[in-house]
C-alpha cells in the first residue's frame, strides 16, 4: 500500500466519522437542564441524553430474572457483606 493510498483511506474514514454526527437545535432552557444533568464536566450531551433514555427503557426479561434470582439469594443469606469481603482480602 502506498502512502497516498493510506492518506486517502484515512481521509475517507475521517469523512465517514464526521458524517455520522449531526446537529440538533434546542432551546437555551433545555441546554441549561442538560448541563445540570452532566455527571462530570467533560461528559458529552450524547452521553447525558443516552442516560436519560436508558432510565425510561423497560428491563429485559433476562435482567428481570437475574434481579429475581439475586433477591432470592439475599433472602437465603447467600451473600457477603463489605466487611466480610474486606476481611477475606486482608483490607482491614
Amino acid at each position: 500500500m502506498t502512502s497516498l493510498n493510506s492518506i486517502e483511506i484515512f481521509i475517507n474514514i475521517a469523512n465517514y466519522i464526521l458524517a455520522m454526527a449531526t446537529t440538533i437545535q434546542i432551546s437555551e432552557d433545555l441546554l441549561e437542564t442538560l448541563k445540570k444533568k452532566k455527571l462530570y464536566a467533560k461528559e458529552s450531551y450524547e452521553e447525558v441524553i443516552r442516560d436519560l433514555i436508558e432510565d425510561t427503557m423497560e428491563l429485559s426479561e433476562e435482567t428481570k430474572r437475574n434481579i429475581e434470582q439475586a433477591r432470592k439469594e439475599v433472602k437465603a443469606g447467600k451473600f457477603y457483606t463489605h466487611e466480610q469481603v474486606k476481611k477475606e482480602l486482608g483490607l482491614r
